[in-house]
């Protein structure tokens, strides 16, 4: 069986809890029950706590929560929330005695990495720290293994973020040994990897009309487009579906890579069309390939991030291995012409686009104000030896009449 979780806690053996995403409604159902029932603070007369008892618990966050008595250590109880699995120590104030919801079972399962044994037949301190920081309150995708011998035992799992398997990371990591590592090639941070590459984008067939955003602009003519992720989900075609699956899969594996970038080697290998991670402006790594050497002392790389067209020249230090389970999704950003119009013959404007002279600066700048942040569509008129599209503003006019009517550009039949 393979389900979407959330991972809700680590305990401090390594145990992994979490709540499936498709009991999400009902704990919240239960959670606000529980806030209607118990009002104000836990009980304040003397009482005689079991281990193993069922009670309240209000937390740090005023919240009551369902939990167990585990250890009873005099006015501190040490209790287990049982629906997300985390231990406290909490004083007896706190707590409430109550047989009240003890039918519904704990919405959170404790689980094991399959087939996976720790360095030293234990999760040392380190591993757990590293994996709760890795994996504390992130959807993850399960696939159950074996079930427990009991009831109240451990679920062996496979478990993989952003399509990597964990197992096989943490083992990389030298955490654990897993007998079957096969997975562990699929990191794909490997001296001696064959030179692997992008997918292209499928696309829409020509004529058809669909939904783009411009991602970057080269000049007013050239342009990076992605298939628009939103809009009507009925009216998209096979292939705007597809491209909008991918394009969320990715967020979620590139969101995952950036947690354990620290952890992919750096680049030694500056072959052109290398794809790589790449570090931008903002901080996160992204998608690139590499295109040139721009300087050599110090390395300095020209890389084009494949999944949104634009460029950046970057240090080594900001270059990283790809793992190989990220080269499955095509490049998201496609180089296409427009057509319909060409540089005006007159355009007295003196700023020039230094690397595509035949347009001035204005034009570009007009060109971005027509594309920036707007809703638009387009229709493929040819695939080759370039695509080429009629692009189509949100007033569907096409852009390019704006330059057409500012003089910056004329019509070209």
């Amino acid at each position: 069986k393979i389900f979407q979780a959330v991972v809700s806690n680590i305990g401090g053996d390594g145990t992994i809890y979490i709540i499936p995403k498709s009991f999400e409604t009902a704990l919240n159902k239960l959670m606000a029950e529980i806030q209607n029932t118990f009002k104000g603070l836990g009980l304040l007369i003397p009482y005689s706590w079991k281990k193993g008892e069922a009670c309240v618990v209000r937390g740090s966050d005023t919240v009551w929560y369902r939990a167990k008595i585990v250890e009873v250590n005099g006015s501190t109880l040490q209790v287990q929330y049982i629906d997300h699995g985390y231990i406290e120590s909490i004083p007896q104030c706190h707590l409430y005695p109550t047989t009240f919801y003890t039918s519904i079972p704990p919405f959170c399962i404790p689980c094991q990495l399959y087939k996976t044994l720790p360095i030293g037949n234990f999760w040392q301190q380190d591993a757990v720290d590293y994996l709760q920081e890795l994996l504390k309150n992130e959807e993850v995708e399960i696939h159950v293994e074996e079930l427990p011998d009991n009831p109240w035992g451990k679920l062996s799992i496979s478990l993989y973020c952003g399509g990597m398997s964990l197992s096989s990371f943490m083992a990389y990591q030298k955490y654990c040994v897993v007998e079957d590592c096969q997975d562990i090639q699929k990191l794909g941070v490997f001296e001696g990897d064959l030179s692997p590459s992008y997918l292209l984008q499928p696309l829409p067939v020509p004529g058809e009309t669909f939904p783009v955003t411009v991602t970057h602009l080269v000049s007013p003519k050239e342009v990076y487009i992605c298939l628009d992720s939103s809009g009507n989900l009925t009216k998209r075609s096979a292939t705007e579906r597809a491209a909008s699956h991918d394009s969320e899969s990715l967020a979620k594996a590139l969101k995952w890579c950036n947690k354990i970038v620290k952890t992919l080697p750096h680049l030694t290998d500056f072959k052109k069309e290398l794809p790589c991670l790449a570090e931008y402006v903002d901080g996160l790594w992204y998608r690139a390939k590499l295109l040139s050497i721009t300087q050599l002392v110090p390395v300095q790389v020209l890389v084009q991030f494949v999944d949104y067209g634009t460029y950046l020249v970057a240090p080594t230090n900001r270059l990283r291995h790809i793992p190989c389970h990220l080269l499955k999704y095509p490049a998201q950003a496609v180089r296409v012409l427009l057509a319909g119009f060409k540089p005006a013959s007159d355009d007295k404007n003196v700023e020039r686009i230094p690397y595509s002279p035949e347009w001035s600066l204005k034009a570009l700048w007009t060109m971005v104000d027509c594309v920036e942040g707007k809703r638009l569509s387009a229709s493929i008129l040819t695939v080759s030896p370039d695509v080429t599209i009629s692009l189509y503003g949100d007033d569907k006019n096409l852009v390019h009449l704006k330059l057409i009517e500012m003089g910056l550009a004329e019509l070209d039949e």
